[in-house]
């Protein structure tokens, strides 16, 4: 039974006061959804439920609904909690990792299916759909979604079950309309019949930039080993979403094929989420701040940054960033010339660059709150070379951390003058 509003805190189960929704604003949220104190013992950190089972009352008669760990545990549920108020949405489903919820949600998918992905994704999904499902019978079809979202029709069939994609997206930091494709959608009768399920790979945006399920996505779902952990210290995945048929197939897939993430690493994800907001904006101003600088130079050939709107290097969808984001996120890429004092070639420039700077780290990931550096190419995206979703060998990533912005801009700056 929901609590009474007009009731005081002292007339209120002690869990419920703290469920209630105040309508608070994100910054609020990200430190109160899903961190109730534990109604046991009153800890204002989230406990760690660190058990593979629990006791049961009777034959049938689970305590609270609590059997084994893999079904569900009381930690990994303030997660899936916290995740789902940030986005907006009613149900969160929590896994092992990024690329676990990117697997589950293709599950949902049928061989004979067609799912269509935006032409520019992270390296593993591409792969995941091409050498893993792809041979089982389910067929990737990319498509620019970014220029004109009307591409999306002509990529549609009676046989399409998902409309998948990332935005912004890795590595070029493309921006999608995700309204706009809702409504492309919308008439269409795929699989089943059924108008196909729009999936938002929410990941370089976090909810503390946009919330796709505001925009008329299905499903959004991070790598929340990122932005919403924050620190690089742990590897969790999860999917939000307010379809109850599509939360109830996604929690018998999580039970049925076992992707679960561990306790612990629920509670640093959660305990990463109460800085979240203050994180996103260190994060924006840093990169607004390596773009500036990058746009300048005349050794840089392209720069990709959503919150770029004049110059040679505007950002070509600056406008769905002002519509859709609340900033422009904290990820930068670009591609340095050729030349410099060595006069090598843009891509050993860039290799460089990427293994001379001493406050961008060289290392895959993004997200956290030291500044990475990364060659996609070589990295991340080393399973698309070759295709249609092939990276420039000379782009540079960078995930732009909480560092002072003068340092991260001096150590950019120098290892840029040495390549």
């Amino acid at each position: 039974m929901p609590p009474d509003p007009s009731a005081g805190p002292e007339e209120q189960p002690f869990a419920e006061r703290y469920a209630t929704d105040e309508g608070w604003s994100f910054g609020t949220l990200s430190v109160h959804a899903g961190q109730e104190p534990d109604e046991l013992t009153g800890a204002v950190a989230a406990p760690i439920y660190q058990t593979s089972t629990f006791a049961q009352d009777g034959i049938g008669r689970p305590r609270d609904g609590w059997e084994y760990a893999r079904t569900g545990n009381p930690t990994r549920r303030r997660l899936e909690r916290a995740v789902a108020a940030l986005e907006g949405g009613e149900q969160g489903i929590a896994f092992s990792s990024g690329a676990a919820a990117t697997a589950m949600l293709a599950e949902l998918a049928l061989p004979g299916d067609e799912v269509v992905i935006g032409d520019d994704v992270y390296g593993g999904t591409y792969r995941l759909f091409e050498q893993v499902l792809r041979p089982k019978g389910i067929i990737a079809r990319y498509v620019d979604l970014s220029a004109d979202p009307a591409n999306v029709r002509a990529a549609l069939s009676p046989r399409t079950r998902l409309v998948w994609f990332e935005t912004p997206t890795n590595p070029l930091l493309k921006l999608v309309d995700i309204a706009a494709i809702a409504d492309a959608i919308a008439p269409h009768h795929g699989a089943d019949g059924q108008r196909p399920l729009l999936v938002v790979d929410n990941t370089f945006a976090s909810p503390a930039v946009q919330r796709p399920l505001d925009h008329g996505a299905d499903i959004v779902f991070h790598s929340a080993t990122k932005y919403l952990g924050g620190h690089s210290d742990t590897v969790n995945g999860i999917v939000v979403t307010s379809r109850p048929a599509v939360a109830e197939r996604l929690r018998f897939l999580q039970n049925a094929i076992g992707a679960v993430p561990g306790p612990f690493d629920c509670f640093l994800v959660l305990r990463g989420l109460r800085t979240l907001a203050l994180r996103a904006e260190r994060h924006a101003t840093n990169a607004a701040a390596i773009a500036v600088l990058l746009a300048g130079r005349d050794d840089i050939e392209l720069v990709h940054y959503p919150g770029l709107r004049t110059g040679r290097h505007a950002h070509p969808q600056a406008a769905i960033a002002a519509r859709q984001m609340r900033g422009a996120g904290g990820m930068v890429s670009f591609i340095p010339r050729a030349g410099g004092p060595h006069g090598r070639t843009g891509r050993e420039r860039a290799i460089a660059i990427c293994e001379s700077t001493r406050l961008f780290t060289l290392a895959e990931s993004l997200g956290g709150v030291e500044s990475l550096i990364e060659l996609p190419a070589e990295m991340t995206h080393a399973s698309v070379a070759g295709s249609m979703l092939a990276v420039d060998p000379a782009l540079i990533r960078l995930s732009c951390g909480i560092e002072d912005a003068a340092d991260l801009l001096a150590d950019l700056s120098a290892a840029l003058d040495r390549a």
